[in-house]
């Protein structure tokens, strides 16, 4: 590289890692003009107007978080402010799921997307209501409040922001109408040619009738068939009835030949990980995907806004109840804490979300000429305590905290209030 090149930043001396690219090793990363110019090996400091040390850290894609809910105030309680959750989290790209449906989509484009630092897509909520305070009212997602000409419409006009499709499969819904909203969502998949993202585990009560004669452990078994390959099942590892861990403590053995047709799995941490499954689940060869937060108004410490629904955590069974503070990070270290390796943790928050998104090679990865969407973490090296809201702990050998990211070449400091704080051992 010559002398005379200008680079307006360089970051110098980080472990950079970038599946997409087969690059792990120290390196330097040049960006000019919010686009990444050069990934090599000592690039002369004197080429960039501004040089920010990061040796000892570790240097990524802009992290991509596949499980978002960030339709704030329209959402009431349910959706939190998108830089939040995103560049002040050290997160340069968020996926809402499920918020804006056909009928509220234009607001979602207008007031969150075109305003957000954040890079911001959305999987388009199957039922007309979108995210609007579901959990309080599970009517509100029957099979009445489908419309799959219109949403299969909205999708395809709004290409460059729907990426996919978002519906539940969850006993509370299947005792009240079965698995016909499943099969509506599908077509909806099928027909705007779009991943289905399927929510498992118990998320509305039952009604007062009960199950209905509805199994919660038939429930994977009878939507798994329905999807195609590159569909998403979420929430592997609940902590609610009808995750992949049945009720005799076994993974479902449908899970693998699932995966091995093509089906795609995202964490979707949330208040439902739970640690204990997620042992038993990885320890039958379940490898997630995508590494989803899903931070939302219920299970972080952000005030709800005035005039919203009281919280109702009327049993243990309440699906929001507890609020252990985690993070995409943190959601990175609880991984490793159960055995992955950083390399493969890494690229369920890099390369694999970006092509479940369809863009592959455009975000997700430092390829020079794409966007210089980079996340800059520290891993600190000791004991730490990891929580789920079982209360079960584990203890992580080392604990990722983000430092700061780039946003097209803009920097935003990791200061989101929600972070957690380690704790020490």
């Amino acid at each position: 590289m010559s002398v005379s090149t200008t680079f307006d930043l360089l970051l110098r001396g980080g472990r950079v890692i970038d599946p997409a690219s087969g690059i792990d090793g120290l390196k330097d990363v040049a960006i000019r003009g919010g686009k990444i110019a050069a990934v090599q090996s000592d690039i002369l400091p004197a080429s960039a107007r501004e040089v920010v040390d990061v040796s000892n850290k570790i240097v990524l894609p802009g992290l991509i978080d596949t499980h978002a809910h960030v339709y704030q105030y329209v959402t009431g309680r349910f959706g939190v402010n998108a830089d939040m959750v995103g560049v002040q989290s050290g997160v340069t790209t968020l996926v809402d799921q499920g918020g804006p449906s056909c009928m509220t989509l234009p607001g979602f484009r207008h007031f969150i997307a075109e305003k957000a630092q954040s890079r911001t897509y959305a999987f388009l909520s199957a039922y007309l209501v979108g995210g609007l305070e579901g959990h309080y009212y599970p009517n509100l997602y029957r099979p009445d409040c489908v419309d799959i000409d219109a949403t299969v419409k909205a999708a395809n006009a709004n290409r460059d922001l729907v990426r996919g499709i978002k519906a539940h499969a969850e006993i509370g819904g299947f005792a009240r109408w079965g698995i016909r909203v499943i099969e509506m969502a599908a077509e909806i998949g099928r027909r705007s040619d779009l991943p289905v993202y399927v929510h498992f585990g118990q998320l509305w009560g039952l009604p007062e009738s009960g199950t209905n004669g509805e199994d919660v452990d038939t429930i994977l078994t009878r939507v798994i068939p329905l999807l195609r390959s590159g569909d998403v099942l979420a929430h592997p590892f609940t902590r609610h009835p009808g995750g992949f861990v049945n009720r005799e403590g076994e993974v479902h053995p449908v899970i693998r030949a699932a995966l091995d047709r093509g089906l795609r799995v995202d964490v979707g941490h949330g208040s439902h990980f739970s640690y204990r499954l997620a042992r038993k689940a990885i320890a039958a060869g379940i490898v997630p995907t995508t590494l989803g937060a899903d931070i939302h108004g219920y299970n972080t410490h952000v005030p709800a806004p005035a005039g919203t629904p009281d919280e109702a955590a009327d049993d243990e069974n309440h699906p929001f109840a507890g609020q252990a503070k985690f993070s995409l990070v943190q959601a990175m270290s609880s991984m490793m804490a159960l055995g992955l390796t950083l390399e493969q943790v890494v690229p369920m928050v890099t390369s694999h979300p970006a092509e479940l998104l369809g863009l592959s090679g455009e975000i997700g990865t430092l390829r020079p000429g794409v966007d210089a969407d980079i996340s800059v973490l520290v891993e600190q090296p000791g004991r730490y305590i990891l929580r789920d809201n079982e209360k079960t702990e584990v203890i992580a050998d080392s604990l990722l905290q983000p430092a700061f990211c780039l946003r097209a070449g803009t920097r935003h400091d990791a200061t989101a209030p929600i972070l957690p704080r380690a704790v020490a051992a």
